[in-house]
């Protein structure tokens, strides 16, 4: 008994049940074989102008979750890229959780706190002058702040398709912030930066 339960949805194109069996099948062969069942997640199905796109997340047991976004010319096409970059991912968490005494301090701790994501349009155009104390909002999103040790947050980062993550640091409760350098590293700030020993300890994990 698979104890999965992963949402397969699609926007702009029905996920038919082929599909949907395909991914779930090839999806739960790479977790089984590296994590277990005890598994919630959702795949995206999209069409565009250009082809297909499968976008996965699935959260783990530690409460981290994973992404992988694939695309190819057809909706297989994609789910067979989108779970290969998810099985990568897989393994480089697998290994870091070995490295990690287990991964106790990769725990998620503590509740998900909720902030607004705003998108502001910064190209101006004759008839909206952009007013420097209001800026122009075009979206806004919902994203979760979770505390998270600086290791948990790194490799947060490094198993998802984001630039960057903000997360309330579980050595003092301050807001930080990792992001991906463009030299393959992780970058980490920290505005209460007191003891040098939690930034040198970071500064492995992330070229880990």
């Amino acid at each position: 008994g698979r104890n999965m339960t992963i949402q397969v949805t699609g926007k702009n194109v029905d996920a038919g049940e082929a599909y949907k069996s395909y991914i779930l099948e090839k999806i739960s062969t790479v977790l089984e074989k590296y994590i277990g069942p005890e598994i919630s997640g959702h795949v995206r199905l999209e069409k565009d102008k250009i082809g297909f796109k499968t976008n996965c997340s699935i959260r783990l047991r530690t409460g981290l979750q994973v992404e992988a976004h694939g695309e190819g010319v057809d909706a297989y096409g994609s789910a067979d890229s989108a779970v290969e970059r998810l099985e990568k991912r897989i393994r480089r968490y697998k290994r870091r959780l070995k490295n990690h005494h287990n991964g106790r301090d990769l725990d998620v701790l503590g509740t998900e706190q909720f902030a607004r994501d705003y998108t502001v349009r910064v190209t101006e155009d004759e008839d909206h002058e952009v007013s420097p104390e209001h800026p122009m909002i075009i979206a806004e999103a919902e994203r979760g702040i979770r505390e998270l040790t600086v290791s948990a947050a790194v490799l947060q980062l490094d198993l998802s398709e984001n630039q960057f993550l903000v997360f309330r640091n579980a050595a003092h409760g301050g807001l930080n912030v990792v992001y991906r350098r463009r030299d393959g590293n992780i970058g980490w700030i920290d505005p209460a930066a007191k003891n040098a020993e939690m930034a040198a300890g970071a500064g492995e994990e992330a070229s880990a």
